[in-house]
């Protein structure tokens, strides 16, 4: 071990080097002395040098020092315990300040001679030869100011971004190493008292003189910055009396002022003048290049009387009106709130510790986990430097407001220009130093251009911090935040519509009116607590609300009508239960609730989605005018939505044995929920368009081949590619470069692009095929792929292109105008989507015009190279079987327009190379018995979804690589029925079933909503029903939303509106799909009546509370109550035969609801009771077992009160008891008076009973009268 001599030696030769490097002498003199840089560290340390520290230049501090830390040079370590110990009671579970030993030395200075163009703000600096670094002190004294100094005592906290530097908490005042200045002598002074009517009242003079004012602190502003100009107020105080004056200290010499006042202290100022501020006239002394500040001592200033004094000529300025004071009243509570709309604030002190930093940019922080300080009213403390959790800070004159804000959990103390916030000590735990952002802080920049209370700006502080953890991620932060005057960012378009709506007439903030005025105005000093006007939240919390909101009160009883339910089975009970849906929009929510998220588009579920840092939600987009949305331009994109639908799919298994269960929950087995979001294009703002992927892969030189793996997975589910249009390239100037782009190009320089343009002819479904590349043909067995394909016409021939650019037109379509015979059969493409390329399935529709764009790629012929034959070689001399081009995963897609779009010229070129147009028919249309085709596409709008079973004869396609769609319960063997109409209110509907493996890319399919359905197989059922059936090449696009006014989901078709009244001669065998018509008819005769009692189960009848099947027996203790009947009516045009169930049973007879219940319960008994009567032409009567039930039922039939005029709503019967023969018309008799008539009648059609009223004489005269004039009309 070294001896302590040879140490010290040690110590001071480091000293010495040090001394020699960092410390420079003033002016740029020799360096510092060695010896009065040791006289100050042996003073501090009583006499011995401190061995044990090293010394530390700036440099070294920023560069090796990147965790908070402190150092106390004369320090035992008890005591630094201790001092650690008392810092850890604000905070107990934080860490205190790691010591360090280390010597700092250096000089005080406030940076105006290392940058003489800088804006000088207050800030002090601690500089040597190495560096400088910002410092903060609680005691400043000017002599300070570029003197050496020993700092015994000092925090260094770094900020998180380690890029940038720290600061310097200075706990110890400073020791000078030089000899301290020489005291001035006395001082010829005035008291305010004094100097208080020079301010408010003229004085004729003829000379202008300096005065030196004497007095004590009163009040202390804070450091403004305005027009690149620093200043601040300050207030002086007679010793005497409560006179005051303003003095306005504006020279950047005198910036450091602000830290040498301390309130309640007694200063001198010398050198001042008066003057007044224009625009208010408000009078103040303002500081000169002489002045000085000095601390007030009696014994060297004696008073001067005001004549002496002032001989100078006095400023212009208007004389102030008398007025109150502004209240000193620092207690909490002292001031009684007034009965008004807008509540007093509050003005108290207040000293507590930072516990929390809620928002350094908003100049938010916690005080003593209970008070939120505002500091947003007034410039930040120092930037904000000094305010870390753990530090004591004072308010003085601060307003208290309780609840401002609904949602905000804290009372707010807010600080205005005539308060003062002073920081009493620092903190001692080891928190990290948050810096405020740059001049353009966002937050602060809209408090003041719309002067906001304190309830508006929380609420935009929220919303700006929401916005920001949100999107930050995707965007980064200077670019949501940015604010410039003709490019506003992201954040900005977001949220000055929302203020100017709720702020529409804004006042400018009179900062020095705030100041200066008797009587206290700021806007602090009123407010009304804020109910937020609407809401931003993230999309998790989204889909987690509308979730809710969805199972909300809801009972499954809702989805069904109570006559429907209690006539249901068991398994279709459920089945009914087991889909349903709701609709929110923003106005369903409180407050209103803004949906924002990126575009982005998921190869994974095919489907578009608004993504945040939280969660995804599928959306669905189209646009007014009908056209489907194509808009790839927009991934990546950030939208703001307000007006919009917000679809909750709810999904129930249930296990209810009959409907008289439905309100116990305990049957309800499972329950899931999908969310997904439907709005216009034309709804959407863009708040930040997306940048260009492909410049992106062009400067990687990304371009990968094939697939990745047979299951189609992907590493990156969202894709964000680009769509911007490209400066064509002559091809001659790259020949030499690499044919190969799928091999990809090493080197970032290549740039140019290939692209080819073609016109969508056809798309198909998303499914699973066993397409086999070519390059996997080796393997042995290949498992389906989920893919969709489309068929194109190829326009043109593959383009090079040099760099993004804007094109403008469409080249491509007037070469093949001019050859376009030529080779036209070769120019038709079959694309196959796997894999990633499957984001592309939402953008892809039929009469679109696309491009290709293949990045970092030179080779013409990149797409021949990749076709291969879809079938096999013998087949590949058929026409029909065009080359299938496999889309690759680094490819772009771009919409460029529709064919409706194009002029004359290029849709007339278009129209040689394409030939005919995909011919879309009418519903009617397909309806007819003279439509020959199998595949049709048709426009129409959905009137009723409901679901059902498959067929038995028929079994729902196997897609092994279509996952379930997340949520849902929907079983494979389920069908969805899809009623169209060709339009709303329309009598006409044709069916259109989809198995649901097929829905979960089918978002959207709601009542209400206008489909164009492409490609579905037209079916004829066996009893002469046309429906369609969604296969493996069809395809949906939503032409238009639901309205928002829609009735409820449950209503079947055409209920919602009024049926139109016609005759029985005009229905035609052509109007088999008439939704529901309504006649006036007369009620001729019963034919049959049938009242059963069934099993819930298995459809057995169900006897004396049991079902009867044995053979296997049934378990089912519900029984069911059926009923049905057949009538004969007509209206004098024709006649009908009516088929009746249930209620309408009772409805048809005459029964009131009792008497109904009555026949029922006796039928129950039996199980099964069925009259026939044979009044009808051509059959027979048929005995029935004599009891009181049968005699009732058989007498009611036979009874002329049942021969009565009804009003019927109908429907045709599809699904006649017996399947109607083609049969000749029959001769029928017929007698009008005295005279006989014979004529040839067909047979009565069949029609279904929806809804049967009673007609009272005045009704039948007046609706007697309607056909009447219909009749008259006709003829």
């Amino acid at each position: 071990m070294a001896a302590p001599g040879a140490a010290e030696q040690r110590w001071l030769r480091a000293a010495r080097d040090f001394v020699r490097r960092a410390l420079p002498g003033p002016d740029g003199q020799e360096p510092a002395a060695l010896e009065e840089v040791l006289r100050c560290l042996r003073s501090a340390g009583g006499g011995t040098l401190p061995l044990g520290y090293s010394f530390v230049s700036i440099s070294d501090l920023q560069q090796q020092q990147h965790i908070p830390c402190c150092s106390h040079l004369s320090w035992s370590t008890h005591e630094f315990k201790e001092w650690s110990h008392q810092g850890q009671g604000a905070l107990p579970m934080q860490n205190t300040l790691p010591r360090t030993y280390l010597i700092l030395v250096g000089y005080l200075a406030d940076g105006r001679q290392e940058n003489k163009d800088k804006l000088v703000d207050g800030c002090l600096y601690v500089k040597d030869n190495t560096g400088i670094i910002p410092c903060e002190l609680l005691h400043f004294k000017l002599e300070w100011l570029e003197s050496l100094l020993i700092f015994p005592s000092w925090s260094y906290i770094p900020q998180r971004d380690q890029s940038a530097a720290g600061y310097l908490e200075i706990l110890v005042d400073p020791v000078p190493v030089n000899a301290p200045k020489e005291v001035l002598p006395s001082i010829p002074v005035i008291s305010p008292v004094s100097a208080e009517p020079l301010l408010i009242s003229r004085i004729p003079c003829k000379k202008r003189s300096k005065l030196t004012v004497a007095g004590e602190l009163t009040r202390l502003g804070p450091l403004l910055c305005v027009h690149h100009k620093t200043f601040f107020f300050l207030f002086l105080k007679c010793f005497a009396s409560a006179v005051c004056v303003p003095v306005l200290v504006q020279k950047p010499s005198q910036m450091l002022w602000h830290r040498v006042f301390q309130l309640g202290h007694r200063y001198t100022i010398t050198g001042l003048s008066m003057s007044s501020l224009k625009k208010s006239g408000h009078s103040m002394y303002v500081t000169g290049v002489s002045s000085c500040v000095l601390p007030y001592c009696a014994e060297q200033v004696r008073e001067q009387p005001l004549k002496s004094a002032w001989q100078g000529e006095s400023t212009q300025s208007s004389s102030f009106e008398t007025a109150e004071q502004l209240s000193c009243s620092l207690q909490l509570g002292a001031e009684e709130e007034r009965p008004s709309a807008a509540k007093e604030s509050k003005i108290i002190s207040y000293v507590g510790f930072v516990t929390k930093i809620l928002s350094v940019q908003a100049g938010l922080f916690l005080l003593d986990d209970q008070v939120c300080l505002c500091l947003a009213y007034q410039p930040l403390l120092n930037s904000a430097r000094g305010l870390r959790p753990g530090a004591c800070v004072e308010l003085i004159n601060v307003h208290l407001l309780q609840k401002p804000l609904v949602s905000f959990p804290f009372t707010v103390l807010g600080a205005c220009l005539s308060s003062m916030v002073v920081l009493k000590s620092f903190s001692r735990l080891s928190t990290p130093y948050q810096p405020v952002a740059s001049p353009r802080n966002l937050c602060l920049q809209l408090l003041f251009r719309f002067n906001l209370g304190m309830p508006l700006y929380l609420w935009l502080v929220n919303l700006l911090e929401t916005f920001e953890e949100r999107f930050s991620c995707f965007f980064g932060r200077s670019r949501l935040l940015s604010s410039a005057h003709r490019n506003p960012g992201a954040a900005e378009k977001f949220l000055v519509p929302l203020l100017q709506a709720m702020v529409p007439d804004t006042e400018a903030r009179d900062i020095y009116n705030e100041i200066l005025s008797k009587i206290h105005q700021c806007p602090l000093q009123k407010h009304l607590t804020l109910n937020p006007p609407c809401q931003a939240p993230s999309l998790s919390v989204v889909c987690h609300v509308a979730e809710q909101k969805s199972w909300e009160g809801f009972s499954p009883s809702q989805l069904l009508s109570p006559l429907e339910a209690q006539h249901m089975g068991t398994q279709e009970l459920n089945r009914r239960l087991a889909w349903s849906y709701c609709t929110l929009s923003a106005e369903s929510f409180q407050p209103q609730l803004i949906l924002l998220g990126v575009l982005r588009v998921s190869s994974r579920s095919s489907s578009l989605q608004l993504q945040d840092k939280s969660s995804k939600l599928p959306c669905v987009i189209s646009h007014k005018d009908g056209s489907p949305f194509a808009q790839t331009a927009l991934i990546g994109s950030l939208l703001q939505v307000e007006n919009y639908q917000l679809v909750v799919e709810r999904f129930l298994k249930t296990d209810f044995p009959s409907w008289e269960h439905l309100k116990n929950l305990e049957h309800v087995r499972k329950k899931k929920t999908s969310v997904y979001v439907q709005f216009y294009f034309e709804d959407v703002q863009v708040l930040h368009a997306a940048e260009g992927q492909i410049q992106k892969d062009l400067r990687s030189g990304n371009s990968s081949p094939m697939r990745k793996s047979k299951d189609g997975s992907t590493t990156s589910e969202l894709e964000t590619p680009e769509t911007k249009m490209l400066k064509p390239e002559d091809p001659e100037a790259d020949a030499g470069r690499d044919e190969n782009c799928q091999e990809g190009q090493s080197s970032s320089r290549t740039t140019s692009c290939v692209s080819r343009l073609f016109l969508v002819t056809q798309k198909e479904s998303l499914m699973s095929r066993n397409y086999q590349l070519p390059a996997e043909e080796a393997k042995e067995a290949q498992e389906q792929q989920r893919s969709f394909q489309a068929t194109v016409q190829w326009l043109g021939r593959p383009r090079l292109w040099s760099h993004p650019r804007e094109t403008g037109n469409l080249s491509e379509l007037e070469e093949t105008g001019c050859d376009g015979k030529e080779g036209v059969t070769q120019q038709e493409g079959l694309l196959l989507f796997m894999g990633r390329s499957l984001r592309w399935f939402p953008f892809l529709h039929v009469d679109g015009l696309y491009r290709f764009i293949v990045p970092c790629c030179s080779d013409l012929e990149v797409f021949d190279k990749l076709y291969f034959p879809p079938v096999p070689a013998t087949f590949l001399s058929r026409p029909s079987c065009p080359l299938c081009l496999p889309v690759q995963d680094s490819w772009h897609l771009q919409h460029e327009t529709w064919i409706s779009c194009l002029p004359e010229r290029q849709l007339t070129a278009l129209s040689v190379l394409t030939g005919v147009e995909q011919r879309t028919a009418s519903i009617p249309e397909v309806l007819s018995s003279s439509f020959t085709g199998s595949l049709v596409s048709f426009c129409g709008e959905i009137v009723e979804r409901t679901l059902c079973a498959s067929p038995k004869n028929e079994n729902p396609p196997v897609i092994a690589g279509l996952r379930k769609k997340r949520g849902t319960l929907l079983s494979r063997d389920h069908n969805v029925k899809l009623s169209v109409s060709a339009a709303s209110g329309s009598p006409v509907v044709v069916d259109v079933y989809i198995t649901a493996t097929y829905l979960q890319h089918l978002w959207g399919l709601l009542p209400g909503a206008k489909i164009l359905f492409q490609n579905l197989e037209r079916k004829i059922s066996r009893f002469h029903n046309v429906y369609c059936t969604y296969i493996a090449s069809s395809c949906v696009s939503i032409i238009s939303l639901p309205a928002s006014h829609l009735p409820f989901p449950s209503t079947p078709a055409g209920e919602a509106s009024s049926p139109s009244l016609v005759f029985l001669s005009n229905l035609r065998p052509e109007l088999q799909n008439l939704t529901q018509a309504r006649i006036l008819c007369h009620l001729s005769c019963v034919l049959t009546v049938c009242l059963q009692w069934i099993c819930s189960l298995c459809s057995c009848i169900f006897k004396e509370g049991r079902c009867t099947r044995h053979n296997p027996p049934c378990p089912s203790q519900t029984g069911v109550r059926q009923a049905s009947a057949r009538v004969l009516v007509e209206d004098g045009t024709g006649e009908a035969v009516v088929l009746c169930r249930n209620e309408h049973v009772a409805a048809v007879l005459g029964l009131s609801l009792l008497e109904w219940e009555a026949v029922q319960n006796c039928v129950q008994s039996r199980g099964t009771l069925c009259i026939q009567h044979g009044e009808a032409p051509g059959t027979g009567g048929l005995e029935e077992s004599e009891d009181l039930v049968a005699c009732y039922l058989r007498s009611l039939c036979r009874s002329p009160l049942i021969c009565r005029p009804i009003l019927l709503d109908f429907s045709l019967d599809r699904k006649p008891s017996k399947i109607l023969q083609s049969a000749p018309p029959q001769l029928r008799n017929f007698r009008c008076g005295e005279m006989d008539f014979v004529s040839q009648v067909g047979p009565p059609p069949s029609l279904l009973c929806l809804k049967v009223e009673e007609v009272g004489q005045d009704a039948l005269r007046y609706l007697n009268s309607q056909r009447m004039g219909r009749t008259s009309s006709s003829c």
